[in-house]
């Protein structure tokens, strides 16, 4: 499911691309139009759903942390007081800082949507817009490519 050619992302010429079913739940990365590697993502969930459309990679972040999603922590014990929380919605408690939660390998090609590492990369729609992949496949995808690499996200 998961795989990658590293000999052939080095060797082959050409620009590199990227391409998000969101119908099949995978990524696909080309470099001069050959396919390098497929990935399977987890894309945005009802009410927050990938947007299909023709994009650029508009930034790259190795240790991206998110300024909506997270946990609101203690600032004594740096215990997690409320974990899951939406900054737009939720209030933070007295004595709390908020901790963004990781997004590493982050590739913004929409607004504030991208492709980053995750933990938790079901084979279903489970993300806040976001495209989730496992790590070592993020790391791959983001090793390879550059901001203007262009992305199509299609059902």
């Amino acid at each position: 499911m998961n795989w990658f050619d590293d000999a052939a992302a080095v060797n082959t010429s050409g620009a590199a691309s990227i391409r998000i079913s969101l119908s099949e739940q995978r990524a696909y990365f080309y470099k001069g139009g050959r396919l390098i590697g497929v990935s399977k993502v987890s894309s945005g969930k009802r009410g927050y759903s990938t947007r299909p459309g023709h994009f650029r990679i508009l930034s790259k972040h190795p240790n991206h942390r998110s300024t909506i999603y997270g946990s609101y922590v203690d600032r004594r014990t740096g215990r997690v007081v409320k974990a899951d929380v939406n900054t737009r919605k939720d209030r933070r408690p007295p004595g709390t800082y908020y901790r963004g939660a990781k997004m590493n390998n982050y590739l913004r090609f929409n607004g504030g949507i991208g492709m980053h590492a995750s933990g938790h990369v079901p084979n279903y729609p489970a993300s806040h817009g976001c495209v989730r992949m496992p790590p070592h496949m993020a790391q791959k995808f983001f090793q390879y490519s550059r901001v203007g690499t262009p992305v199509r996200v299609t059902h």
